[in-house]
C-alpha cells in the first residue's frame, strides 16, 4: 500500500448516495412536521368547540342559566304555631330609648380680644380720582403694602439675556456632498 492513500476514497466529502439520503430524509421530516403542526392546530380547534358545547349545554341544562325550571319549588306548607305562650309580664310603660345624636350646646360666653394689642393706625384718606383721566392713571397704590427691597446682581445690560446660538436643529450641518 502506498502512503499517499488516505482511508476515505472520496477526499473527506460524504459519498453521493448519503447526501440524496440526507435530503430526501429532511424533505419527508418536513412534511411530517407540517403535518403534525396541522393536527395539532386541528385538535385546539375541537377542544375549543368542545368547551363551548358543555357551556351552552350548562346553561340550557337542568339548574341552568336558562333552564324552564327556574322558578322555585313550592315548599310544603308552614308549620302550625309552636303551642300558646304566656303573655309577657307587664313591667310598667316602655322605657325611651336615648336618641342616638348627641346634642352639643355651644356656649355663649364670648371672648374678648387681649388688651395688649395697640389699636390699629387709621388709614390715610384717599384722594379722590381727578377728572378726565382713564381708569388706569387713577390707580393709587395701598400704602399699608411695602414690597420688598430688590437686590440687583451686579450691572444691568441694556439687552436682554439670550441663548447662545445653535449651529442647527439636530446639530451641526453636514457639508454637502460632492
Amino acid at each position: 500500500m502506498s502512503s499517499n492513500k488516505s482511508p476515505n476514497a472520496y477526499n473527506g466529502a460524504p459519498p453521493k448516495y448519503l447526501n440524496d439520503f440526507s435530503k430526501a430524509l429532511a424533505g419527508e421530516v418536513r412534511i411530517l412536521l407540517a403535518e403534525v403542526g396541522k393536527l395539532r392546530d386541528e385538535r385546539r380547534q375541537l377542544q375549543f368547540e368542545i368547551a363551548e358545547l358543555m357551556a351552552v349545554k350548562s346553561k340550557h341544562g337542568a339548574g341552568g342559566e336558562y333552564s324552564p325550571d327556574w322558578r322555585p319549588q313550592p315548599q310544603e306548607p308552614p308549620p302550625p304555631p309552636p303551642a300558646i305562650t304566656p303573655p309577657p309580664i307587664d313591667d310598667g310603660p316602655p322605657m325611651q330609648a336615648r336618641p342616638a345624636w348627641k346634642v352639643v350646646h355651644k356656649s355663649t360666653r364670648r371672648e374678648r380680644p387681649p388688651k395688649s394689642l395697640p389699636a390699629p393706625a387709621p388709614v390715610p384718606a384717599i384722594e379722590p380720582p381727578k377728572p378726565n383721566l382713564p381708569a388706569w392713571a387713577q390707580w393709587r397704590p395701598n400704602p399699608g403694602v411695602v414690597p420688598p427691597p430688590t437686590i440687583a446682581p451686579g450691572p444691568v445690560s441694556p439687552r436682554p439675556m439670550t441663548p447662545a446660538a445653535r449651529p442647527g436643529l439636530f446639530g451641526p450641518p453636514t457639508p454637502p456632498p460632492k
